[in-house]
């Protein structure tokens, strides 16, 4: 688990011309939950599809058509909420959200604004070198929204209902966050945590994942008085809607906090608002002013029962977790001897975790970590490609380390049979023993090899008696005379040894 005693970090703070200012920031996640069907429908929520072609006459609002809770939809809101360690409601309902918009045939929303399926939970956030812990008010279900198109024809919208239906997690924050760091380290935390859980991809690029961040300032002291239970000194906040980019949530808080303090020092008030981000002004703009509930004229589903569930089947789901990220760091840690830092990098996916796993397995955590993240995800950020698309598997990796463990290769010799298992594949140890690159370790050959090059070099031998630093030159030589087979430890020993050392 990660170390509570580490001082959390310390808010972000902006000079202004009238003295400091602090930020306080809550976010919205819009989570989309991982199933194959919509929330109240059966159509599909594959990606990629002909527009309209993913819809009901459920999602279209067609009269007369009644929802269907999708159970799986449930499950896998609970299991969030679960991976949260949040309170699981086994009472909850649906409320109906009113607006109308052209993407929005049923004129509402289905939502839960005021029974909730999932309580009170928290995330921990590592970030600056210390740990925020940002309380989880609730997670509520809801369905999605279909897509308004402008950019295909001037004179003209168009409407894509594909997504109409589909179900959403909106995992909403108290206001703990303190600053754009932590705040993009929040979003990314939970986007790992659903991974792993399997409830959401966090596709960003596509829409599943993104957030309305809540932004406003205060004077130093006065969150903690909030804190104690004393709200009259924090600003009035703004929402930036839709946020789909960890970069573009960093860069928006930070513009918005210094166009809040910009109007306060200036003498004016700041607007509750909802703004949206401009990434190539690099600004926040006014979208409208901020709704309350009240204007939406909330009210419960008549066409949806209140949801009950067991305890039973919450234990059961519980009982299926799998490994989250922060006990999988700690165990890696404490079983792989790794540092914290090469924990973090190996658990930042799932998939990075299993194929660490496979490697290091029976083998040399340290020696498989760097492997691993140096050799093979380096040389795949590199070349552009994700960990799927790697040519070298776990037991390929593993086979080179296993030759390096029994003394059959050299470091050096190991980095060119992973560049030959890179590019061309094959066995490990049967390249080894086809290509002739078994090291040498017979110390009569390379006794040898050492008196040869001693021999032809006796002006830098008296320099290395003076300076036993120059020693290193012979090994070198020693290596270069063998192809880089020798084994290097017997050929230092018998260098010293020849030198008198």
């Amino acid at each position: 688990m990660l170390d509570l005693s580490v001082p959390a970090p310390k808010p972000k703070v902006i000079e202004g011309v009238t003295g400091p200012w602090e930020l306080v920031i809550g976010l919205e996640v819009h989570a989309q939950i991982a199933t194959a069907a919509k929330l109240f429908s059966g159509a599909s929520t594959a990606v990629g599809a002909e527009p309209n072609s993913q819809v009901s006459f459920i999602d279209a609002g067609m009269p007369g058509m009644l929802p269907v809770v999708n159970e799986g939809c449930i499950a896998q809101a609970v299991r969030t909420g679960l991976g949260l360690k949040a309170r699981i409601n086994l009472v909850s309902a649906f409320d109906r959200k009113n607006y109308f918009y052209p993407d929005l045939p049923q004129g509402y929303q289905i939502s839960q604004l005021y029974h909730p399926l999932v309580g009170e939970g928290e995330v921990l956030v590592e970030v600056g070198g210390g740990v925020r812990r940002v309380r989880i008010e609730r997670i509520h279900v809801e369905q999605d929204a279909g897509k308004s198109i402008h950019d295909m024809d001037p004179t003209m919208s168009f409407v894509d209902l594909n997504r109409t239906g589909v179900a959403l997690m909106e995992i909403v924050s108290r206001p703990d966050i303190r600053g754009p760091e932590e705040a993009a380290a929040y979003v990314s935390k939970l986007r790992q945590i659903m991974r792993y859980l399997g409830t959401c991809d966090g596709d960003m690029q596509h829409g599943n994942l993104r957030a309305d961040v809540n932004v406003s300032v205060c004077r130093p002291g006065t969150y903690e008085r909030f804190l104690e239970g004393d709200a009259s000194g924090l600003g009035t906040r703004c929402e930036i809607k839709n946020m789909n980019s960890l970069r573009f949530i960093q860069q928006a808080i930070d513009h918005e906090a210094r166009r809040q303090i910009a109007i306060l020092e200036d003498g004016g008030k700041v607007v509750q608002e909802t703004r949206l981000y401009d990434p190539e002004k690099g600004e926040t703009r006014s979208m409208r002013s901020k709704e309350e509930a009240h204007d939406y004229r909330y009210f419960p589903d008549p066409d949806l029962l209140p949801l009950e569930i067991e305890q039973a089947w919450v234990d059961d789901l519980a009982a299926s977790l799998p490994e989250l990220p922060d006990e999988k760091k700690t165990r890696f840690v404490r079983d792989f001897g790794l540092s914290d830092y090469d924990a973090s990098v190996l658990t930042a996916d799932t998939e990075d975790a299993v194929f660490f796993e496979a490697v290091a397995q029976g083998r040399d955590g340290k020696q498989a970590a760097n492997w691993v993240i140096n050799d093979l995800f380096g040389r795949l950020k590199k070349e552009g490609h994700a960990l799927a698309e790697s040519p070298v598997s776990p037991q390929q990796l593993g086979g080179i380390i296993d030759l390096i463990a029994s003394g059959d290769i050299s470091g050096k010799i190991a980095k060119d049979l992973f560049e030959i298992v890179y590019t061309e594949g094959g066995d490990p140890r049967g390249i080894v023993e086809s290509r002739g690159m078994r090291q040498v370790t017979d110390t009569g050959a390379i006794e040898a090899a050492v008196d040869e090059v001693i021999a032809a070099n006796p002006a830098q031998v008296e320099k290395a008696r003076a300076n036993p630093k120059l020693a290193g030159w012979f090994v070198g030589q020693v290596m270069k005379a063998t192809g880089g087979k020798a084994n290097p430890a017997a050929v230092n020993a018998l260098v010293n040894a020849k030198l008198g050392l």
